[in-house]
């Protein structure tokens, strides 16, 4: 389990230890962590992967000044495919149903969700480089098509990650 829901399941008071000992209880309120913990992970995604998105605006900026319009359009595309994932994790399913919903999450389920969710914080980084290249490439006036082309190509990887993380939930 994460370090998440092992801080999550930490913290709980008298009270809770106490409704641990209920039959049922327990379960549920496992459950529950695990999906708090899951919408930690994804916010924490969300922030660094707007983070990396509002790094483009400058690059635009500068593209422009040198010129470069061009590509303004590529530029545009690379941005609204960021922001289309960012959008994807923020509002993608939690992870855990409750009693009456018609998805089931199973709990080896809930370890490969948090297994994908693992996986594209490790994908921020690969953005982050794309985006370096591609802020190079405008301040260098050189292999701009390539890096916007790097960038898309990076984006899309990550989107697939995400898509196989969204099969998990749907059984699809």
């Amino acid at each position: 389990m994460s370090a998440n829901y092992e801080k999550i399941s930490g913290e709980r008071g008298k009270l809770e230890s106490f409704l641990g000992k209920i039959p049922g209880y327990k379960g549920y309120k496992e459950k529950e962590m695990r999906r708090e913990a899951d919408s930690l992970v994804r916010d924490a995604l969300v922030r660094d992967f707007s983070i990396q998105l509002n790094r483009l605006t400058p690059i635009q900026t500068a593209a422009l000044s040198n010129g470069a319009i061009e590509i303004m359009g590529d530029l545009g595309a690379v941005k609204t495919a960021l922001q289309t994932l960012i959008d994807r994790i923020r509002w993608a399913p939690q992870g855990y149903a409750g009693f009456f919903d018609a998805v089931r999450v199973k709990e080896d389920d809930l370890d490969k969700l948090e297994a994908f969710d693992q996986e594209l914080v490790g994908e921020i980084a690969k953005i982050s480089a794309a985006i370096d290249g591609l802020d190079n490439a405008v301040q260098a006036s050189e292999g701009i098509k390539q890096a916007i082309a790097a960038a898309r190509k990076t984006i899309q990887g990550i989107s697939a990650t995400f898509d196989r993380r969204s099969s998990v939930l749907t059984g699809v």
